[in-house]
């Protein structure tokens, strides 16, 4: 004889029922936003095949779905190493990756979350990058050649971080420091850069002044020829007496202690006597 149950609880156990079966209903399904990517697990099992944007089923209860961010991420990270000269050298480097949506499966089985990918990943190749490119020149050299050395960085980065689906898009070199002694020996060497560049500045100077002045010595000595030449032509003391009369016209010169008399002959030199020898008879 069979048991039924009282008409009371009939539609109790018909709700509990509908309501399991909604929510088994809602979470048979994921939606994958844009710019995200699922990985499938059931029974704690990664499934192949990745779960791109849209909407996917997923057996309830025994399936769990990991979503991860695909858009470009930001971290930055830390560096030290020691140069050719074993000089010590440390940075921070801001790098800009994603993850290759064709290997989120695999990603998910190996690194698991994406703060295991930076902290376990990016972040250990990051160093180990740093070093090989410091390691391939001075410290010097990593100054003067900075675009070489993040060349060389971005390389080795790049196909480390490849193979294992992170995909770097771009790295910049947020601060580069150095020891403290090279620092003040770079700063010493350049106060003695300077000063050497004072000193021939300096002599090129002095030596440009000592080549004016043989210049002026020359135009003086050339001026001097041309007069005497001048005074010893026909004409010549004319010369002289127009020198005097612009003198004493501009009232430059002195009171003469020199007195000019015109000869007989207007072509000879005129007869000099000293004014100043007659006043003290």
């Amino acid at each position: 004889m069979n048991r039924q149950s009282p008409p009371s609880l009939q539609p109790l156990i018909g709700g509990i029922i509908a309501a399991l079966l909604v929510v088994i209903s809602f979470n048979s399904f994921i939606v994958v936003n844009p710019g995200q990517a699922g990985v499938l697990s059931i029974l704690g099992k990664a499934q192949d095949g990745v779960l791109l944007e849209g909407i996917h089923f997923k057996p309830p209860i025994i399936s769990t779905v990991d979503v991860y961010d695909l858009t470009v991420q930001k971290f930055e990270v830390p560096a030290e190493s020691s140069t050719k000269d074993l000089q010590n050298l440390s940075a921070s480097f801001a790098i800009n990756f994603r993850l290759d949506p064709l290997q989120v499966v695999d990603i998910r089985r190996t690194q698991g979350t994406l703060q295991n990918i930076v902290s376990k990943i990016v972040a250990p190749q990051t160093q180990e990058s740093f070093k090989i490119a410091a390691a391939r020149r001075t410290v010097e050299q990593a100054i003067t050649q900075r675009s070489e050395l993040k060349e060389d960085f971005d390389n080795a980065l790049n196909s480390r971080l490849e193979k294992y689906g992170i995909i770097v898009l771009d790295t910049s070199v947020i601060d580069l420091n150095f020891s403290p002694e090279f620092s003040r020996a770079v700063e010493e060497k350049q106060i003695a850069e300077q000063r050497a560049q004072r000193a021939v500045y300096i002599a090129q100077e002095a030596e440009q002044e000592a080549q004016a002045d043989i210049n002026r010595a020359k135009g003086r000595a050339e001026a001097q020829r041309l007069l005497a030449e001048t005074l010893k032509a026909q004409g010549g003391e004319l010369v002289l007496q127009k020198e005097a009369i612009e003198a004493w016209k501009q009232g430059g010169a002195q009171m003469p202690k020199v007195l000019v008399m015109s000869g007989d002959n207007k072509s000879s030199i005129p007869f000099l006597f000293n004014l100043g020898d007659i006043q003290t008879q």
